[in-house]
């Protein structure tokens, strides 16, 4: 009997193992014979029970069973393991005549797309590309520039000021006196809303004759809507010589403006008014005799701005402007709305 039972174990247990086709339901088989509770250990438990010949009888014939279904187990355990193997081989075996899949990866800002072009023409030109702070003094961004507290001018800049904590260097000189340290730890600061107090900072450590273009953020405190926005980007250029006329500038900006829009491009200059500048004008551009759209302002260098920055208004002459790039972006490639460029919209920006 006990033979007939020992015989039969190890049938039903090569059938199951040998069926079985998956790693897990081989481990059920393992625990459903040689497990806590498994056919196999309940036979040993039982020896115990037995007459010392019976039980060794048993328990041999036991052990016998138990090492056949622990060799077919890991047998069919190795088959399995090879089998998966190769299914994750077949699937995961490479086509190299099929195309690959393109990498979606990041890629420069319109707005940047445009400041780095418009540094490359205006560097081939001559132009120094020049940078300043973001956050400004009362004195740089307006007094400097012509355009004193009681003047009626600063309504045209919405201006964001700042709680002053802190010490304003001096702009006149690297040494400070007393009452200078004084004087400009009073000063207000501000965001900067324009970039044309890189006029004054740039003059004031460097001997004209010169040329820059300054690139950067200006802020201003007004409603947003399709042509307006808190935050913006301007471009300022100045050219300091001995005999720098508006015919210099108009040659200058219509190079620039053809090169940037790579097409021809008419202009006209419309009288305006700018603190900073006298005479001041607007210029219009216009594309295949299309509509007369204003670009930017511009003029020839106010005395008091030379003054300002410690040189002779007697000996020196030239002219400035400020365009904004989000505008010439606009332009350039037919947008709307100015708020698109700071919505970080990827349906927008993939565009570009």
């Amino acid at each position: 009997m006990v033979k007939i039972d020992l015989k039969n174990l190890k049938v039903e247990a090569r059938k199951e193992i040998k069926k079985t086709d998956n790693l897990k339901d081989l481990d059920e088989i393992f625990k459903k014979y040689l497990g806590k509770k498994g056919e196999i250990t309940r036979i040993f438990n039982s020896l115990k029970k037995l007459s010392p010949k019976e039980r060794k009888k048993l328990g041999e014939g036991a052990n016998l069973v138990k090492r056949e279904v622990e060799e077919m187990t890991k047998e069919r355990a190795k088959e399995l393991q090879e089998e998966l193997r190769k299914q994750k081989i077949e699937k995961e075996k490479i086509d190299v005549t099929r195309p690959g899949k393109k990498l979606e990866i990041g890629h420069l800002h319109p707005l940047t797309l445009v400041q780095r072009e418009v540094e490359e023409i205006f560097q081939s030109m001559g132009f120094s590309v020049i940078i300043g702070p973001e956050i400004e003094t009362e004195w740089y961004n307006f007094d400097a520039l012509n355009i004193p507290k009681d003047h009626p001018a600063r309504d045209m800049w919405d201006t964001f000021w700042l709680r002053n904590n802190q010490k304003i260097p001096n702009p006149k000189s690297q040494i400070p006196n007393k009452s200078q340290i004084l004087n400009f730890k009073s000063q207000k600061l501000l965001l900067r809303t324009h970039t044309s107090p890189l006029q004054v900072r740039y003059m004031e450590k460097h001997q004209p004759p010169l040329r820059i273009i300054v690139p950067g953020r200006c802020f201003r405190h007004e409603a947003t809507d399709a042509s307006h926005e808190i935050q913006f980007y301007q471009l300022e250029g100045l050219v300091v010589d001995k005999d720098i006329s508006g015919a210099n500038f108009k040659a200058i900006i219509e190079e620039f403006l053809k090169r940037f829009f790579k097409t021809d491009i008419e202009i006209r200059l419309r009288p305006s008014f700018f603190p900073f500048t006298e005479p001041s004008f607007e210029i219009d551009i216009r594309r295949k005799k299309g509509k007369w759209v204003e670009t930017m302002g511009a003029g020839m260098v106010h005395p008091k701005v030379f003054e300002a920055a410690g040189l002779n208004p007697k000996n020196w002459q030239g002219f400035a402007f400020g365009a904004g790039l989000d505008r010439l972006a606009m332009l350039k490639y037919k947008i709307n709305d100015i708020r698109l460029f700071y919505s970080s919209d990827l349906r927008f920006l993939k565009q570009f």
